[in-house]
């Protein structure tokens, strides 16, 4: 079944969707300065068809919507040559209760779909959320930053140390729930720390 039309389709996408696809790409790979990250890839720009399936992946129970994505996405080679230098992949964590709410983790079900196409392992037992907190996008960017101070933890480190480990995200907006991430993941002492995400919204591309 295509992901986005609902028609049947082996492959998870159809070529007329795929073409519509085409229309956002926007692959962006930019060295960071001042975060707790080294570089950030994505690669569609966040508005009509993308912005609403992202949204539906992540709040309407729609988690084959990771392979309908990927399996676009994976004919970036560019990208996906960037993607494969790194030696791990740590998807953003969410919270057992936000787990059990919606069934699946969002980041997860996209990294382990880059996993496939890249032979990356998913180092899943890795980073964890320890508080379940206000959903960041009912909050500002202020809140932000406060809302996911500390709540993030850290065990079998020496999975990660010095490794390039990349963190999957869905959407990046104000970038603090990344930053937050890679600063729990740099106790590990990894040699590199990337972030990968689907999309940057338009607050993102202005900070």
């Amino acid at each position: 079944m295509c992901g986005i039309c609902g028609k049947i389709n082996e492959n998870s996408l159809c070529k007329k969707c795929e073409n519509i696809l085409k229309k956002y790409i926007r692959i962006q790979h930019e060295e960071i300065q001042n975060k707790n990250y080294n570089e950030l890839i994505s690669f569609f720009n966040y508005n009509g068809i993308i912005r609403n399936n992202i949204l539906n992946y992540k709040f309407k129970e729609k988690p084959f919507l990771a392979k309908t994505f990927v399996k676009f996405l994976s004919k970036q080679e560019k990208a996906f040559e960037i993607i494969k230098t790194y030696d791990k992949i740590v998807p953003v964590p969410i919270s057992k209760k936000r787990f059990k709410e919606r069934g699946y983790n969002q980041s997860q079900l996209i990294s382990k779909e880059i996993s496939k196409y890249t032979n990356i392992e998913i180092a899943e037992k890795c980073l964890y959320k320890t508080k379940n907190i206000i959903e960041q996008s009912k909050l500002n960017k202020e809140e932000r930053i406060k809302n996911v101070q500390g709540v993030y933890e850290l065990k079998n480190m020496q999975i990660l140390k010095r490794k390039k480990i990349l963190l999957i995200d869905d959407i990046y907006t104000t970038g603090s729930t990344v930053n937050e991430c890679c600063k729990t993941l740099s106790e590990a002492k990894p040699e590199k720390i990337g972030v990968l995400v689907l999309a940057v919204t338009n607050e993102g591309n202005k900070e």
